[in-house]
């Protein structure tokens, strides 16, 4: 997956920095962003469309669509366009049964 960031900030954040591990590397958001803000920060895909080996960054950005799932090790699946990030999640971009394949 590419590594290189897809969204740059563009004033410099105040909040306090929160650490998350997304597919095992460990990245840094801040507090008050979402996760899909956070992640894509950090890279330029959030994950491979499950159907296609098409690479998916968001698309409607408010919950609607289905483009930005995410899951939690344990399984818990998550829109990271309207899931604040929170300080130690263990996230994933494919479900943790395709994960461990």
């Amino acid at each position: 997956m590419d590594k290189q960031a897809l969204l740059h900030r563009v004033v410099s954040r105040q909040g306090s920095i929160v650490p998350f591990t997304f597919d095992g590397e460990t990245l840094e958001g801040y507090s008050g962003e979402t996760i899909l803000t956070a992640i894509l920060c950090e890279r330029a895909v959030l994950r491979q469309l499950e159907f296609s080996t098409e690479m998916r960054a968001g698309f409607c950005l408010m919950a609607a669509c289905q483009d930005c799932w995410v899951w939690t090790r344990d399984g818990l699946r998550l829109r990271a366009c309207s899931t604040p990030l929170s300080h130690g999640l263990d996230l994933l971009s494919t479900p943790p049964i395709m994960s461990e394949a």
